[in-house]
């Protein structure tokens, strides 16, 4: 058995809490209750000028095996100041996150004087701080309401990480937790979106949903970006895909009560629903109004019923216009009723896609290149089936002009109604 020492380091609270004296300059020790005050003062200077502050304390023992209940009565030796500046840029990156709706919080176990000193380099406005100690003594329902105005959190335990991201999420926020050490696991994967780096520990990795190959926020960004792209994308087709079939289904059920004679042949349905598919296929490579991307937005249930009925409805109105029209005005039979109805069905379905794909007029808002090009070979296969070798084999025949001319004003008229409805649409349901 011999002398040996046995050194520590970590957070300075800890530390101090563990030592009984105070190593001086000239290799003494005195009572540390004496200095206590004046070691914190230090640390909280370091930490104003975004120095971590970590505190060294030793003992000498005469055994050769120490425990954790060893630490105690220990003499307090000094700091360790590191300072880990910012990323260049950074300060970008979060007004940029900001201009998407995206607030950033910050989480650390760091002193409260280092974040509000970081917080102040990388320009967030008006730091409101809530620190462990504090939020311990919080209620989750009393935390719920704090987390949000607070952006950042320092002094924090490992689980009250988890805690923090818990409470924000219950008050109604999408979550994403950015974090790389095994103290983040938690929390990670508490978050809607637990995002880590390549660099960061096994366990952290394993239990982020992204993984970043580079330490740059942009990419999140970028992430971001596509994301709503995507998400504007899916909802388009939502609301094509219900409107549609809730108008086709009203016309056909309602129109089949008066008809002697099927509306349309099975293997007409079939094409019917082939040809109008055809131009929603290219709607995940189309252009996004800046508005659906300039901040987060949800799933509405209720928003696209209300978009259904509405012009679900529209496209049943006129149907069965052109219903009237064949039946009454140019007194079709039912082989020409067929064809009619196929192509102003067909023809208008196509036209309104690039209707309800903006909130804009369809003169401000250009749809993209392969969905513009779908569209128009879709309508160009449709007004020439009927005068092709095709048109008999699936019950069709050529129309005269009379026909086309009447059914082409109604699809006109029908594209302008559109128009019209989806403007007193928007300006009377915010999405």
């Amino acid at each position: 058995m011999h002398n040996s020492r046995k050194r520590c380091k970590g957070a300075l609270k800890n530390i101090l809490d563990v030592c009984s004296t105070v190593e001086t300059g000239d290799g003494k020790a005195i009572a540390i209750a004496d200095r206590r005050q004046k070691l914190h003062q230090q640390a909280e200077d370091l930490g104003s000028k975004g120095f971590r502050a970590l505190g060294v304390a030793y003992r000498d023992f005469n055994q050769d095996s120490f425990s954790k209940d060893d630490e105690t009565n220990m003499t307090f030796l000094g700091y360790l100041a590191l300072f880990d500046p910012p990323k260049t840029g950074i300060a970008d990156t979060l007004k940029e996150l900001q201009l998407l709706g995206i607030t950033p919080k910050m989480i650390t176990g760091d002193s409260k004087a280092v974040a509000m000193s970081i917080i102040q380099q990388v320009g967030l406005p008006e730091p409101k701080v809530l620190t462990g100690s504090e939020l311990e003594k919080l209620s989750d329902e009393a935390l719920m309401h704090r987390v949000q105005d607070t952006n950042v959190f320092a002094e924090v335990e490992p689980n009250q990480k988890e805690r923090i991201i818990i409470a924000l999420k219950k008050a109604g926020n999408v979550v994403g937790y950015l974090g790389d050490g095994i103290n983040d696991a938690s929390a990670l994967h508490a978050a809607d979106v637990g995002i880590s780096v390549e660099s960061a520990v096994d366990v952290a990795k394993e239990a982020a949903d992204i993984v970043l190959m580079a330490k740059d926020l942009n990419v999140l960004i970028e992430g971001v970006k596509e994301g709503r792209v995507t998400f504007a994308n899916t909802l388009k087709y939502v609301f094509m895909a219900t409107s549609a079939n809730f108008g086709n289904m009203f016309s056909m059920a309602g129109i089949s009560l008066f008809l002697p004679f099927l509306p349309l042949l099975p293997s007409q349905i079939l094409l019917t629903n082939l040809l109008t598919d055809f131009p929603e296929l290219t709607i995940a490579t189309d252009r996004v109004d800046k508005e659906l991307v300039n901040k987060p937005r949800r799933m509405d249930i209720k928003f696209i019923r209300n978009f259904m009925i509405v012009f679900g409805l529209l496209s049943s109105v006129f149907d069965y216009l052109t219903f009237g029209a064949l039946l009454l005005l140019l007194h079709a039979q039912p082989q020409q009723f067929r064809t009619g109805w196929f192509l102003e069905s067909v023809i208008s379905a196509s036209l309104v896609v690039l209707v309800v794909r903006t909130r804009q007029s369809i003169f401000n808002s250009k749809p993209g290149k392969y969905l513009l090009a779908a569209t128009l070979a879709t309508i160009g296969v449709t007004i020439v089936i009927p005068w092709t070798p095709l048109a008999t084999l699936l019950g069709f025949q050529p129309l005269p002009l009379s026909f086309v001319l009447v059914l082409g004003a109604i699809v006109l008229f029908y594209v302008t109604a559109a128009e019209n409805v989806k403007r007193v649409f928007y300006s009377h349901v915010k999405f």
